[in-house]
């Protein structure tokens, strides 16, 4: 969409300068941040422990006092006002100058944290040293530039989660799927791992599942599950169980939401620290198909690169254990073969003509490839070695797609870019959420008034508008259940539903124009 078709979103007037109070918070934050600045440059305070505590203490306490004036002073209901013309969430200037700060500081968090002050031989200096003390505190030892990161992760969703539950207070769905995403960043995503270390346990947190724990099957990580006794073989097994258990009973109850919305810790992040940003996502056809295309290419990458990487892993003799090279290759490849023959036969209606041929195009590409690799005798799967592939995954996709991109380019973009076209854990789950769960969201084309702002601020780039005015269900496999479309339609056109799999047309089909008459569809579904 154009800012023409913006709608409602460009029809309030141009949003007020900051309150004294707004500014008085804006300058205890920049207070907490310019500490860490000083760290930076690698100031040597004399207490680390005081002043870490007011750094993060002010970053909190600013953003508290400027979201306590910017929403309790007004009545509840969503505010969106000017959004387009702030410089900061309207692709400005200085929204232009945080996605470079941001862009920056990924770039030397994953390949020159010894800028940051890490010293792998001695202690640390500059900005990683002055979180050494929470870092002891928790784990017992020193921080690392990741230990620096989750803190500052998981500070950024605490505060503006605070700031998102202020301004969404009259909706009971979004303050409580925030303080979820919380609840599990904190718990799970930074302290639990933490814990275990301090505990002589394996570094583990329960809610990264695999794809996105894209080392749960390497071979160092297998070795130290295993050398961790029964506390090991668990967390092994909780991993295997979340992929083929978990996962799709969720998904087929409630949709992906309740990972992507409820549980992640980049949709936490994004739902919260880039909920201002959220109406930037691309909404064209043109993008949607590119997304499709991208995030399953993805998908591909990281499968194959697992299958590599576990089958170097694994022996050549079933004396020393069952699961051998030979066992586990083909045991995949008839795996993926019948999990793609039951969707052709039994949900092939549900997927548009590209997305057929693709799956076909890719399962054959897979196979082929470990056939060719395998009679070819060289030991390697997928042409490279596991770790060859693994390492380029890492590059690529875990750190250049997930952090350099995904986050820093939130001001530009939106806050979804990662979710929408790099994330392999939302493309299997969109899968699953397309063919076979009981999510969706209804929608009563009769009341809506066209205002565009459910598409307006969709941040999966998702132009809830066009389902709206024909009447039709949502069940894209994209949409991650936020809920943000039915929390500003100002007519309650549409709901979040898990119901039976009834009425669920396939609107993908027509919105992208393929020879398919609605009432058609219409009528398949109620035979």
């Amino acid at each position: 969409m154009s800012k023409i078709e913006h709608n409602m979103s460009l029809t309030p007037e141009a949003p007020a300068k900051l309150s004294t109070t707004q500014r008085l918070a804006s300058g205890i934050g920049l207070v907490g941040l310019f500490i860490l600045v000083l760290a930076l440059a690698n100031v040597n305070f004399p207490s680390k422990t005081l002043f870490l505590s007011l750094s993060l203490g002010l970053i909190a306490l600013g953003t508290v006092i400027f979201a306590n004036d910017l929403y309790l002073g007004k009545h509840a209901g969503i505010k969106n006002d000017g959004v387009w013309f702030k410089s900061l969430s309207g692709r400005g200037f200085w929204a232009w100058v945080l996605g470079i700060v941001l862009t920056l500081f990924y770039v030397v968090l994953y390949w020159f944290p010894q800028y940051l002050g890490l010293n792998a031989d001695g202690e640390n200096t500059g900005i990683i040293s002055l979180f050494d003390p929470l870092s002891y505190l928790i784990s017992g030892n020193p921080a690392s530039q990741w230990f620096v990161y989750g803190t500052l992760y998981t500070l950024a969703i605490l505060t503006f989660g605070y700031k998102f539950i202020l301004k969404y207070r009259n909706n009971r769905y979004e303050v409580i799927r925030t303080f979820s995403v919380m609840f599990f960043q904190l718990g799970f995503a930074f302290l639990l791992p933490e814990i275990l270390i301090r505990l002589n346990q394996p570094y583990y947190n329960p809610a990264n599942i695999w794809p996105l724990n894209y080392d749960l099957f390497t071979d160092y990580k297998i070795n130290e599950f295993l050398s961790a006794g029964n506390v090991g073989v668990i967390m092994l097994a909780f991993g295997l169980i979340s992929i083929f258990v978990i996962t799709p009973i969720l998904t087929y109850k409630y949709g992906k939401r309740w990972y992507c919305s409820w549980v992640c810790g980049c949709g936490g992040l994004a739902e919260t620290a880039g909920d201002p940003y959220r109406h930037l996502s691309d909404k064209s056809q043109h993008a949607w198909k590119i997304e499709r295309w991208v995030i399953h290419s993805v998908l591909v990458f990281v499968t194959v690169m697992t299958i590599a990487v576990l089958y170097s892993f694994l022996g050549d003799s079933a004396n020393d254990f069952w699961l051998t090279k030979d066992v586990f290759l083909w045991g995949t490849a008839g795996f993926l073969t019948l999990l793609f023959a039951v969707i052709m036969i039994f949900k092939r209606k549900e997927l548009a003509k590209d997305a057929k041929y693709g799956a076909i195009g890719y399962l054959v590409v897979i196979l082929s490839i470990i056939t060719l690799n395998y009679f070819s005798g060289n030991g390697n799967i997928f042409f490279f070695g596991g770790y060859q592939l693994r390492e380029w995954y890492g590059f690529l996709i875990g750190a250049a797609f997930s952090g350099v991109i995904g986050v820093g380019f939130y001001p530009i973009f939106g806050s979804r870019v990662w979710c929408r076209y790099g994330c392999p854990m939302a493309a299997i789950l969109g899968m699953q959420q397309r063919l076979f769960s009981r999510f969706r969201i209804t929608t009563n084309g009769g009341q809506c008034i066209s205002c565009g702002n459910c598409s307006t601020y969709c941040e999966m780039g998702i132009d809830v508008r066009a389902y709206a005015q024909k009447g039709e269900n949502i069940v894209r496999s994209s949409c991650v259940g936020c809920g943000i479309c039915s929390a500003v339609c100002p007519r309650g056109v549409l709901k979040l539903e898990n119901d039976d799999m009834d009425g669920r047309i396939n609107s993908e089909e027509v919105l992208l124009g393929n020879d398919v008459d609605l009432m058609d569809l219409v009528n398949q579904k109620s035979k």
